[in-house]
């Protein structure tokens, strides 16, 4: 079975499904390799958008812990988290607009993969965390820096610091979710799609191109690896091997 499926739809889009729902969508180095793959061939594809989402009831609970548990050290963990970190910068600077479509819980990665998104929608039922903190670490594959230019910097102190999950509700109040769907959450994406972008998919590139550019002088690639850095120091320490050895356990 494909950890990752790739669908086209008649608007244009490119529609991302993590396929993994037995693990709650979790990223491995398989699902890394994949999205690598994906990204590289709709940036110079003719495709107007990109949407991302989940198989079953979530949309991604963030790094595999039964795999990258196994990363002791901090030479062991900075390779997997920097591999991860460029997968959402080729996300974040895809010169397509791009929908993360929270169809269920999104918590830790999977709020750092929503970030590197232009719209995050979600259904009603979604709950979304950055819960890094909890396991003694920081947001591991640049989800601080994105999160920065996405939202104010009180609010994105906030979902950081306090580590919780939020209701989809209170992301949207929070500014984290621009839309949550009562209904048929695909439906209602592509609903949106047709309404809201243009037909014209070099359109669309050229306005996304202008937040590109800005975010090159401003070197987010360059504060997503220091974030990364950081993130592999704490990695290290006994107080997440300790917190990821309780969550597993649980």
């Amino acid at each position: 079975m494909k950890k990752v499926l790739v669908e086209r739809d008649e608007l244009g889009a490119v529609w991302v499904t993590l396929n993994r729902p037995e693990r709650r969508n979790a990223i491995d180095y398989e699902v890394m390799d994949a999205l690598d793959e994906i990204l590289e061939e709709v940036k110079y594809s003719k495709d107007k958008a990109l949407v991302i989402t989940g198989a079953g009831e979530a949309f991604c609970s963030g790094g595999d812990l039964q795999v990258f548990h196994a990363l002791r050290t901090e030479a062991e963990a900075y390779p997997m988290l920097k591999k991860m970190g460029d997968v959402l910068y080729k996300l974040m600077t895809l010169p397509k607009p791009t929908i993360a479509l929270l169809n269920g819980t999104a918590v830790g990665g999977g709020c750092e993969i929503a970030s590197a998104c232009d719209y995050r929608f979600a259904a009603h039922k979604a709950t979304v965390g950055f819960v890094q903190g909890r396991l003694a670490i920081t947001t591991g594959w640049g989800g601080a820096a994105m999160l920065v230019e996405k939202l104010s910097h009180d609010k994105a102190m906030e979902m950081l610091c306090s580590a919780r999950r939020y209701s989809a509700k209170e992301a949207q109040e929070l500014g984290f979710l621009h839309e949550v769907f009562d209904d048929d959450e695909k439906l209602s994406c592509q609903k949106w799609m047709e309404d809201t972008l243009v037909p014209r998919a070099e359109v669309l590139a050229s306005y996304k191109k202008t937040a590109i550019r800005k975010w090159r002088e401003t070197n987010l690639k360059e504060r997503m690896k220091e974030e990364i850095k950081e993130c592999a120091v704490l990695w290290e320490a006994d107080a997440h091997h300790q917190a990821v050895s309780s969550f597993l356990k649980r």
